[in-house]
């Protein structure tokens, strides 16, 4: 187990983690191989556990009906945990094939409704682990994802591989969320301005760290400090130096770090940025 860095001078919160999952693996990638092992994981030892270094609040992220459940159930138990719900982009092929695609997005909107449930994803495009076959019905669910945020108020965190083009064009065409947050920004300069003129938010995650990811170190250094937030998206992407190693929301620090190193700031002033724009777009814990 990795060590625990030193803690932020501001306490922050981790925009995007997904506690309920272990990784079988722990490779560099961007994405597990094989299937994820669910666990009950102790929830609370992990909170506290970020929370000793200056992560102490988090929004944990249910991607499919399980984990959906999953997190309206525990954002009761932790004061310190908000909640988002939505079907990746991934699950939905599987789901329309079975006949199941409607009845999934129909309890998805229920659990939407509790309030601690404050945003809709994680919901958007993935080109690269779905291909072409899926890529419609992807589409149909990230409109109709689009639509559940715009109709509850809340703001929509969107998950984006390989899609960057099909993803803002969709936008476009169903006109965004109030709030709008590309999860795990991957995009280059260009596209960050994009999404900065259009008034969306770019979350960043352990990428920035990795000594390959020019691109992005290059759209963080542009985008301004109200527009950015930090993230785990543990149980992946786990930050310099310890990557090989499963993320948790503790390791956030490196990241955060490492943003302050590429947009020029000191820690304090990206820890207030990254605190303050996440209870602007989330509100009180």
């Amino acid at each position: 187990m990795p060590a625990r860095p030193d803690p932020l001078p501001i306490a922050v919160v981790d925009n995007h983690t997904h506690l309920d999952i272990r990784r079988r693996d722990v490779p560099d990638a961007i994405a597990p191989d094989g299937p994820d092992e669910r666990t009950t994981r102790d929830v609370a030892a992990a909170l506290a556990e970020a929370a000793s270094v200056g992560v102490d609040r988090v929004v944990q992220v249910g991607c499919d009906l399980v984990s959906a459940r999953f997190t309206v159930d525990q954002v009761d138990r932790h004061p310190s945990m908000l909640g988002a719900v939505a079907l990746h982009p991934n699950e939905v092929p599987a789901l329309a094939g079975a006949g199941r695609l409607q009845a999934a997005w129909d309890e998805i909107e229920r659990l939407a409704d509790h309030p601690r449930i404050r945003a809709i994803g994680e919901s958007g495009l993935d080109h690269f682990r779905t291909g072409p076959e899926g890529h419609a019905v992807q589409e149909e669910s990230f409109r109709w994802h689009i639509d559940l945020a715009k109709r509850t108020g809340k703001p929509l965190q969107i998950h984006d591989r390989d899609s960057h083009d099909d993803v803002l064009r969709v936008l476009a065409q169903e006109g965004a969320p109030e709030v709008t947050v590309l999860h795990c920004f991957s995009g280059d300069v260009a596209m960050a301005r994009e999404c900065i003129e259009r008034g969306y938010l770019l979350s960043f995650a352990g990428t920035v760290t990795f000594k390959s990811a020019h691109e992005v170190r290059e759209a963080l250094a542009i985008t301004p400090l109200d527009q950015m937030l930090a993230e785990t998206d543990a149980p992946y992407l786990t930050p310099s130096p310890e990557r090989g190693n499963a993320n948790a929301p503790y390791l956030l620090p490196h990241t955060v770090r490492g943003m302050a190193r590429a947009r020029g700031v000191d820690v304090a002033t990206m820890c207030a940025a990254v605190s303050d724009n996440a209870a602007r777009v989330y509100g009180p814990w």
